[in-house]
């Protein structure tokens, strides 16, 4: 069991996420930055999509009841074990009755904690991730308190991935920045803003708001302007309402020509607002390590570039699961007439 004795300042388990049910209207949940989830698990000999506890801003302290190894990714932050420091990206041996204690971050803001076996939740919907929005999945649908006990998956006491690399090295680390610049495949809605507005909208530099969750992050910069044209039958006054319509994950919708609000992996699944456009899913991972006021451009690229950029990145991820010593994960490089 692991026992929280300090929760940090917000503590979720999540996974890979809750697949199949975006229809129905529950997103997916599931860890923001997918990419530094993996890398914990695969540092520790779990499958890529194991459940971890997913923290922000400050993490938390967890006492071992049994010898397991532990890896803590995603943002900068500075990790001990019984007081005695330990290094970021590497796979350690905690003892039973030792406490890994996560501090506050100095670079991005959200990190991970993966441990040998996985946070041992109870399955809802296929998935361990927490949605805590309706109170739903991984432990008791809520973010950690202490005195909070949860279960570890079973584990062998050698870990297979002994004779790998025990350490991700500095080069494949991903870098952690206040600004970042992001790719964005057109959207559904892309021709209701007018040329001027498309091209500003992509060369404008953004910033963070305060209003930054899983859910989504509210972005402050220059305005939009529609074109003139009538209202579809059904949609709202407002220029930038609609007949209801489905939001990808990723998407970017512009309220009233306001202020663009990016959807992460917590959002509603379909709504009334126009879409300018979607991030593309291997830019998804530094765009959730963004904090308030960290600023953010954006760059149009096609839905074959976008493509490319995510085989890329699941090729990188299956070196580094190689160098890891685990075999290569299953690749989810979309068929022809899914998003990437």
């Amino acid at each position: 069991m692991m026992h929280v004795t300090a929760p940090g300042l917000r503590t979720l388990v999540q996974d890979a996420g809750r697949d199949g049910y975006y229809a129905l209207g529950l997103p997916p949940s599931g860890a923001l930055d997918q990419r530094s989830f993996r890398i914990a698990n695969l540092l520790v000999g779990n499958d890529p999509g194991a459940a971890v506890l997913e923290f922000v801003f400050v993490g938390p302290a967890i006492t071992f009841e049994r010898d397991t190894h532990v890896a803590v990714t995603g943002a900068t932050v500075e990790i001990a074990v019984d007081g005695v420091p330990q290094p970021l990206w590497t796979r350690l041996r905690v003892l039973a009755g030792q406490t890994l204690a996560i501090g506050p971050m100095s670079k991005g803001s959200r990190g991970y904690l993966a441990v040998r076996g996985g946070v041992d939740v109870p399955l809802q919907l296929g998935s361990r991730s927490t949605y805590e929005t309706i109170g739903f999945g991984g432990h008791e649908g809520r973010p950690l308190v202490a005195g909070d006990r949860l279960p570890m998956g079973p584990s062998a006491d050698v870990l297979a991935s002994d004779t790998g690399a025990p350490s991700l090295p500095e080069e494949l680390r991903p870098p952690l920045s206040a600004h970042v610049e992001i790719s964005v495949v057109p959207g559904l809605c892309h021709y209701r803003f007018t040329a001027d507005s498309v091209s500003l909208f992509f060369s404008t530099t953004f910033t963070i708001s305060h209003e930054a969750n899983r859910t989504g992050y509210r972005l402050t910069g220059a305005p939009m302007e529609f074109e003139s044209r009538a209202q579809p039958f059904g949609a709202g006054d407002d220029p930038s309402n609609v007949v209801n319509l489905g939001y990808p994950l990723g998407s970017i919708q512009i309220p009233s020509g306001t202020e663009p609000i990016c959807l992460l992996r917590d959002a509603v699944t379909g709504g009334g607002y126009v879409t300018f456009g979607t991030i593309v899913s291997s830019d998804l991972d530094r765009f959730a390590q963004l904090k308030t006021p960290d600023t953010v451009t954006f760059r149009q690229v096609s839905f074959e570039d976008a493509l490319a950029m995510r085989r890329r990145a699941q090729s990188e991820l299956t070196q580094i699961a190689r160098l890891l010593g685990q075999p290569p994960h299953e690749s989810t490089v979309p068929v022809e007439g899914e998003l990437p």
